[in-house]
């Protein structure tokens, strides 16, 4: 199976969306009584917008989760 080398931006993109990717499921792994609010901090949701704006991934999600499978293939 080929592995893609990925550009800088695009490894930041991935990155990114990573991070917002472990932010939410914290959130949704909060306490079963529903206790603590699902809150996304802006930074987050902004730094994964941003990063993918850089790679030229913003609306080509179809690309982006090509890039995120070849990134970071599942063990």
């Amino acid at each position: 199976m080929p592995t893609a080398v990925l550009t800088d931006r695009e490894r930041t993109a991935v990155q990114a969306y990573l991070r917002l990717l472990h932010t939410v499921r914290a959130a949704f792994d909060g306490p079963p009584d529903g206790a603590r609010p699902f809150v996304v901090p802006p930074a987050v949701l902004a730094e994964a917008e941003a990063a993918l704006a850089g790679a030229g991934l913003r609306g080509n999600e179809e690309e982006f989760f090509r890039l995120l499978h070849d990134g970071c293939p599942p063990t």
